[in-house]
């Protein structure tokens, strides 16, 4: 039987940290939403260093594409639950922790309930319109948001609504960004990324945790750090709170919170006129292929799709010039989540308002999965 002086003797021994940093890891209450790229690998590294509860909030699967980043998922776990297995893994590594999990989305009704227990919460989503929930939640329960975003090459860390030595809250990330985009901007399924820059962005927030929670280090507040794996490098943006006091803040994100509805922005409008399922594709391509033109936008054009398309374009240099259009068929787009592929779709009609157009409902994940 191991003891905590063994499993956790190397950081122990650090004089600044100590027996009593230990403690106060154990005593933690983190709470983690989004077991991608940026939340195994936070997680594993928390959950390691001993911090006593752990709660993972996911309502995705393993899937193929997460394998080359994920790197805590095997292939035989492709279609489980994402939070269901990292939390199996946690406990083969740490006797130390409480671990549990919740298999489900993140939500406006939900997230009240889901964050209360918890001292700092962690965001490790992908979606705009979750991260912004998570940080207006934060807000309004005083919890600590330690957050992170990716973009192609970049990485993205802050430690949000924390305390200064005054005991005032610090910057959020509507301080840094006040509004969500009216315009729809890709994740990184969509945009593509490397795998190191993932680890490292969630190690970032796993050692932000710890700095939190021990008091020892200087924690990225009222700043936001801005990393580039090409050039090795990094820059930090100052942040100051738009609002004067804390209750005025929690006074405006309240009213923010009672309208918004925080939906992600390419689905919030989809009209159900113009999506087409995986399960209705699936029989057309079987039974009218040559009146289908299937085109792709999906903005890594080497990902394997489990049908063949007539085009492959990346919306960011979508050209409407460039497809030679036939009104005898139905245009049909697809991209990995169906965000991307609404977007073409959206203007492909209105350009061409008779000729059939329709996006692929939920991606092409819907198709390898649905019957």
């Amino acid at each position: 039987m191991i003891t905590k002086e063994q499993l956790y003797q190397r950081q122990i021994t650090l004089p600044e940290f100590g027996e009593i940093g230990q403690q106060r890891l154990q005593d933690a209450k983190v709470l983690v939403v989004g077991c991608g790229g940026l939340g195994s690998v936070a997680v594993v590294y928390l959950a390691a260093s001993g911090i006593g509860k752990l709660h993972l909030v996911d309502f995705d699967q393993v899937s193929v594409s997460n394998l080359h980043r994920q790197v805590f998922y095997k292939v035989g776990d492709i279609g489980k639950a994402k939070a269901e297995v990292l939390s199996n893994y946690i406990k083969t590594i740490t006797p130390f922790s409480s671990i549990s999990f919740s298999a489900i989305a993140l939500n406006k009704s939900n997230v009240f309930d889901l964050f209360k227990d918890y001292d700092i919460i962690l965001d490790c989503t992908d979606s705009l319109s979750v991260k912004y929930l998570i940080n207006d939640a934060c807000i309004l329960l005083d919890k600590i948001l330690v957050y992170a975003s990716l973009y192609k090459f970049d990485g993205y860390v802050a430690t949000f609504n924390g305390l200064d030595a005054a005991g005032n809250r610090t910057a959020n990330l509507r301080d840094a960004f006040p509004e969500m985009p009216k315009k729809y901007i890709q994740n990184c399924a969509e945009a593509g990324t490397l795998n190191p820059i993932v680890g490292l962005i969630g190690l970032m927030q796993a050692n932000e945790v710890i700095k939190l929670v021990t008091k020892i280090g200087t924690p990225i507040q009222n700043q936001l750090l801005i990393y580039n794996s090409l050039e090795n490098s990094q820059f930090k943006m100052t942040l100051k709170p738009f609002d004067a006091c804390h209750s005025e803040r929690q006074r405006r994100i309240s009213n923010l919170f009672k309208t918004e509805t925080y939906t992600n922005l390419a689905c919030k409008l989809q009209d159900e006129a113009l999506l087409i399922s995986a399960k209705v594709l699936k029989t057309q391509i079987l039974k009218a292929r040559k009146r289908l033109f299937i085109i792709s936008v999906i903005e890594n054009q080497n990902i394997s799709l489990p049908f063949a398309v007539d085009a492959q374009i990346q919306l960011s240099k979508f050209n409407l010039k460039d497809l030679n259009i036939d009104p005898s068929k139905s245009y049909i787009f697809v991209c990995q989540y169906g965000m991307s592929s609404y977007e073409a779709t959206l203007r492909f009609k209105a350009t061409y308002k008779k000729v059939k157009v329709l996006s692929l409902e939920g991606g092409i994940g819907k198709f390898d999965f649905e019957a």
